[in-house]
C-alpha cells in the first residue's frame, strides 16, 4: 500500500482516480452505444434479407402452384377429349415438376449470401 506523503498529494490522487473513472465510464458508454447501433443495423439487415427470401419463396411456390393448376387443367382437357397422348405427356410433365426442388437455387448458401450482399444482383423469379 502506498504511503501518503501529504494531504495535497492525497487529494490529487483522489481527483486523478475520479477523473480516470469518469473517462472509463464515458468510453464504456460510447462502446455500448456503438454496440447498440451495430445491433440495430444488423437486425435491420437480417429482417430485410428474411423478407426478401420469404417473398422469393412465396413467388416460387405461387409459380409452382400455377404450373400445377395449368397442367391439371390440361389433364382434364385431355380426358374430356380422349387424347391419351396429351394425357400421357401432361402427366409426365406433372411428375417432372413434382420432382423438381423449389429450393435448388438456394442449395448453395454461400452463393445466396453473396447475391444478397451484392446490391447490383438481379434476381430472376
Amino acid at each position: 500500500m502506498e504511503v501518503f506523503t501529504s494531504p495535497v498529494q492525497c487529494l490529487n490522487d483522489v481527483v486523478q482516480a475520479w477523473t480516470e473513472y469518469l473517462t472509463v465510464v464515458e468510453e464504456e458508454k460510447t462502446k455500448r452505444q456503438n454496440i447498440e447501433a451495430w445491433e440495430k443495423v444488423t437486425l435491420a439487415e437480417i429482417r430485410a434479407r428474411r423478407d426478401f427470401l420469404i417473398g422469393y419463396l412465396e413467388s416460387s411456390f405461387d409459380e409452382r402452384a400455377k404450373n400445377f393448376q395449368s397442367l391439371f387443367q390440361k389433364v382434364d382437357q385431355a380426358i374430356s377429349d380422349g387424347d391419351n397422348q396429351m394425357l400421357g405427356s401432361t402427366l409426365e410433365a406433372i411428375v417432372e415438376l413434382a420432382k423438381s426442388n423449389p429450393f435448388k437455387d438456394l442449395a448453395d448458401l454461400s452463393t445466396v449470401k453473396a447475391a444478397l450482399d451484392n446490391p447490383d444482383h438481379v434476381w430472376e423469379l
